[in-house]
């Protein structure tokens, strides 16, 4: 017995590795770890000849090696709660695709032999009508009760997998179970145990009846060969996984009745997907075989009929054809009536429909898109087929979903803000309709449906849309993205006062789409924040698509539709590790929310992920980003954190509004009616985005709370009332400190260093400030400066920061030894012009202008423009401006024909500003004196009173303020 036994295990077990082996007994389990076949047979035979043991089982995939330090070559006897067992995370790799075909029969019991027998001939019909469909030669055996069928696959342990398996069992059950045998559908997961062959199956007592039996191989093909995966795919595909749309004709009808009526016979009735599914007694397609037919009806009516025989459909749709063979006469009868209706009212021709694809076409296409084209700029192409811009909410949601097949993550989730009717829903379900639909939850849900919707797959996409999330569902989200790689368990009792563990899949994403914040810090913290464009531009552009769309009577392309649904396909079928290498060289300006840096990690990763069929690969299949990953993903980030997303400062878009237009009012102190009238809305809403509010119990932080550059207090006004009264009221006056609030709310820095061995300090950065513009202007394609860099980054969207010496050339580029860095800079705040008195502002508008200029526009102007060199033109001239490239200009400098825009002139006149960077001043450096020092040398504005010898600086109160406060953010004090 022992030699069968190890035989068994070698063939169970191909390539060899580590098996667990476990035995159930009353009450208790003995497991043990084996990479010593011979030891396990050993093992094997003292657990199989113990009566108490009710079956002895071995795990049939790969396992983690590690996992045999658990009980390395031994059994240990009734494992306590401490002792862990293989769990599907354990699994490396799946090589077996298992058939499990009972008998029904009581639980707790053994088989009779009718019932066995029944068992043994449905896995030949299984097996035969595999054959038919491509598979190889299966592993029988007999597992004491029933019957098994192994059939050899060589999969990665992911959810592609999982889904693949689970979907295949699931054909098979639909096909063949019936009220004699089932197709158990529970061995999907990796980690499945299974009955090994040689030992006695004893379920219940051993009765003449129901006798106890040992499992045995029946027969072993000559070459196990592996089951292509286009046939698994092709077999969980036969049947439908989810309700069908209602059709027309189906309106009214009982299929149960229908059969009867037409004298159709079923051989069984059984619950399928919340419907039922009727397995037909003949084939009503054809004379060649009579079993295979089979009919569904779903709960909403949809009506789904076929075989699943290749040679007759295959599991296709067949029930028009079914009707239109029993229902001649009504036929006949509305075709009569459609010419009827025709002959009386002609109606105007109607455009054929466009054709449907094939599936095969899509996913070629799919696929050829993955390997040779750009898969970002598909999806978002086709996604602005539907919606007018919103580039960077769409590249938010497709990084989302690529996160979902990125093993090293946890997960990117989206928050949509903006006002409402602008498109934020819009946006969400254009790209859901580019998802495949198993993958999206439609609808609403309260707080714990999540956990008891059986058909929630993992991957799936979460669209919450307009919705007040309740504190349930808040710590629901946090712990689906604190623990986005694991499944997330909710513990009940059930009406029988019995435990019962409800999850929620692993890897699944969350989108909300709402005008105000979530409500929940540590929720916003964990997602990518952006904005809608709700500015007046957008509205007419997405009027003037409306118009098109209209006009063309149709929508997108149905096949770029399909196209995408079989790109996402393609991606979720693995979900693969993803390095940077170039990790070390990324530096950030601030990393006071820890998180952030994690998300442009990420985002580098999924870019990576999304076009990981154009990236290397090591030994052991991980992904290798590149630095155009980096650059794609820092220029997200950087639209997150100034013109199109609040990631830093976590504001919603009305309230980056509002801090944009109180800093553009040019006051000191404001009301909420002044503030009101500049920004066009409501009271209540210009109150509830200072102050905050509380909604259903949750409250909601105003800008009192988050920004702090604006300060409150109270005051009694009072007023002549008329007719000698005097009136007295209290009014909220609101403070704006503009220094403040533009060191608050800078943006951030994020750069890769061209010399791998060392970063950008403080002081590359700080130089960044004043001399990038002036670094850039004096390169091209020809300076000697970019040897050596790689061609494919976009250098327009860096500023170079330069490490070493630099000596200008005659043609005015650089030479010698520039060794440097490529800083990728977020968006400033830049308070522009003052609002004309009664003039009202465009939220949207404001947002745009005063965040959109960046640190090389404004040290351009201040630093490289001599107002003097420039002559004043008669009248404005339609020519780039060579400092920010806008048009018009209004200048030109003297001799050498470069124009000048307004503002640039503007700026250039006025004095410059440095805004200290964290770490580059110290303020024990500096002592306050009483002697008269002037304006302040980093703000200009204020008067200082602080001198520090050692940087040869003199500053106000308020920039010592915020050096105390940075020093303190460093040093950890609160």
């Amino acid at each position: 017995m022992s030699d069968d036994l190890h035989h068994t295990v070698k063939i169970l077990a191909p390539g060899g590795g580590v098996v667990e082996v476990r035995a159930l007994a009353d009450g208790a389990t003995h497991s043990g770890y084996f990479d010593d076949y011979a030891a396990l047979a050993r093992a094997v035979e003292a657990l199989d000849a113990d009566p108490a043991v009710a079956g002895v089982y071995v795990t049939l995939n790969a396992a983690n090696p590690a996992l045999l330090a658990r009980r390395a070559n031994r059994i240990k006897m009734r494992l306590s709660r401490k002792d862990a067992t293989t769990a599907d995370a354990d699994i490396i790799r799946r090589r077996w695709f298992p058939v499990d075909i009972d008998p029904v029969r009581p639980s707790g019991v053994s088989s009779t032999d009718a019932e066995h027998a029944a068992a043994l001939d449905a896995a030949e019909r299984i097996a035969a009508y595999l054959a038919e469909q491509g598979f190889p030669a299966p592993l029988r055996a007999d597992s004491g009760n029933g019957a098994h069928l192994l059939y050899r696959i060589d999969l990665e342990n992911d959810e592609a997998a999982t889904s693949l398996v689970k979907g295949a069992l699931a054909t098979l059950d639909a096909l063949f179970s019936n009220e004699t045998i089932t197709v158990d559908t529970a061995n999907y997961n990796a980690a499945r145990i299974w009955k090994l062959y040689g030992t006695v199956s004893r379920k219940g007592d051993n009765t003449p009846e129901r006798p106890h039996r040992r499992a045995k191989i029946l027969t072993v093909p000559d070459e196990i060969a592996i089951v292509p995966i286009d046939r698994l795919r092709h077999l969980a595909g036969l049947l439908p996984r989810e309700e069908s749309p209602r059709p027309k004709n189906t309106a009214g009808i009982d299929l149960a009745s229908w059969l009867a009526e037409h004298g159709i016979a079923v051989r069984s009735t059984r619950p399928w997907q919340g419907g039922t599914l009727f397995t037909l007694d003949e084939c009503p397609f054809s004379a060649a075989h009579k079993d295979g037919a089979f009919a569904i009806q779903f709960a909403n009516g949809a009506v789904f009929a076929g075989c699943h025989h290749a040679t007759c459909g295959g599991g296709a749709q067949r029930w028009p054809e079914l009707r239109g063979m029993y229902e001649p006469r009504e036929k006949q009868k509305k075709k009569r009536e459609v010419i009827s209706r025709t002959e009386e009212e002609p109606t105007p021709p109607l455009l054929p429909p466009a054709p449907v694809p094939a599936e095969d076409e899509c996913r070629r296409r799919a696929l050829a898109i993955l390997q040779t084209g750009d898969p970002l700029v598909f999806l978002l192409d086709t996604f602005n087929k539907a919606h007018v811009g919103d580039r960077t909410v769409a590249e938010c949601l497709v990084m989302s979903l690529a996160s979902q097949s990125v093993e090293n993550t946890n997960g990117l989730h989206v928050a949509v803000s903006g006002n409402s009717g602008k498109g934020k829903t819009h946006a969400c379900t254009t790209m859901q309709n580019l998802i495949p639909d198993a993958y999206k939850l439609k609808g609403t849900v309260s707080d714990k449906a999540l956990y008891y919707d059986d058909s929630l797959r993992p991957g799936t996409v979460l669209l919450f849309d307009d919705v007040s999330l309740s504190v349930d569902l808040q710590e629901v989200l946090k712990s689906a993205t604190a623990n986005f790689r694991e499944p997330i368990e909710h513990r009940t009792l059930t009406t029988e006062r019995k435990l019962r563990v409800c999850t929620i899949p692993e890897r699944c994403v969350w989108w909300l789409a709402k005008v105000e914040e979530i409500g929940d810090d540590q929720v916003m913290n964990r997602m990518l924040t952006v904005w809608i464009d709700d500015t007046v531009e957008q509205d007419k552009r997405v009027l003037d698509h409306m118009k098109e769309a209209e006009a063309a009577g149709r929508g997108p392309e149905q096949d770029d539709i399909l196209t995408c649904r079989a790109i996402w396909e393609a991606v979720k079928e693995e979900v693969l590790p993803v390095r940077i290498p170039f990790a070390r060289r990324i530096g950030f300006s601030t990393t006071q929310n820890r998180r952030n840096p994690g998300m442009l990690f990420d985002l580098i990763k999924c870019r990576a992920r999304l076009f990981s069929r154009q990236r290397d690969r090591d030994d052991d299949g991980t992904v290798i980003a590149r630095p155009e990953d980096f650059a794609a993903a820092a220029k997200l980030y950087s639209s997150l954190s100034g013109v199109a997303g609040g990631q830093e400062t976590k504001l919603t878009k009305n309230e980056a509004a509002a801090l944009a237009t109180a800093a553009q009012m040019g006051v000191e102190v404001f009301t909420i009616r002044q503030l009101q009238s500049a920004l066009g809305l409501s009271y209540y809403q210009t109150r509830r985005l200072l102050n905050g509010y509380v909604s259903r119990g949750t409250p909601y932080s105003g800008l009192l709370e988050k920004c702090p550059a604006i300060s409150l207090y109270d005051a009694t006004v009072t007023e002549d009332g008329g007719c000698g009264v005097t009136v007295r009221r209290r009014e909220q006056y609101f403070t704006f400190d503009r220094e403040v609030y533009r060191a608050w709310g800078g943006g951030v820095s994020v750069w890769l260093d061209d010399d791998p061995t060392s970063g950008s300090s403080a002081a590359d950065v700080q130089q960044m400030y004043s001399n990038c513009c002036q670094q850039e202007t004096g390169r091209n394609e020809g300076d000697s400066g970019n040897k050596g860099q790689d061609p494919d980054i976009d250098r327009s969207m860096y500023v170079h920061v330069q490490q070493n010496k630099r000596t200008e050339s005659t043609d005015g580029g650089a030479s010698g030894d520039d060794q440097g860095a490529y800083v990728f800079r977020t968006a400033v705040h830049e308070p522009g012009n003052p609002l004309r008195r009664g003039e009202k502002s465009d939220p949207g508008s404001n947002v745009a202008a005063l965040i959109g200029s960046t640190c090389c526009t404004y040290a351009a102007n201040a630093a490289n423009i001599n107002p003097a060199d420039y002559i004043a033109l008669p009248v404005e001239k339609d020519e780039p401006c060579h400092a920010c490239g806008r048009r018009p200009t209004s200048s030109v400098r003297r001799g050498e024909g470069k124009y000048l825009c307004y503002d640039c002139l503007s700026k250039a006149k006025r004095p410059g500003k440095v805004q200290p960077l964290p770490g580059v001043l110290d303020h024990r450096e500096f002592l306050r004196v009483k002697v008269e020092l002037g304006r302040c040398d980093l703000c200009g504005t204020g008067k200082a009173v602080y001198r520090s010898r050692e940087a040869q600086a003199n500053i106000c109160e308020g920039c010592y303020a915020r050096l105390v406060r940075e020093w303190n953010g460093r040093a950890g004090v609160r």
